[in-house]
């Protein structure tokens, strides 16, 4: 835990937790992975994958989302 003199010098950073996807984090932002590697993002906001599911990982590409076939139009029944 940080002591107090410490959150005066260095401002907070802003996490927004979504249950159903990712962890948005104000950046720029640093990730030290499993395998000792840091990857960094310049982004203002940055999506963080806590799934695991995507392409681009630790950045979120949305593949949490599910994915919804769209109805062809002989699907709802009219001609």
């Amino acid at each position: 835990m940080p002591c107090p003199s410490d959150s005066a010098a260095t401002p907070a950073r802003r996490v927004s937790v979504d249950p159903q996807g990712p962890v948005l984090v104000e950046g720029p932002v640093e990730i030290a992975l499993d395998d000792g590697t840091v990857v960094r993002s310049d982004r203002f906001v940055v999506a963080v994958c806590t799934c695991r599911r995507s392409r681009t990982y630790p950045w979120c590409d949305t593949s949490h989302r599910p994915r919804e076939r769209a109805a062809s139009p002989n699907e709802d029944g009219n001609p």
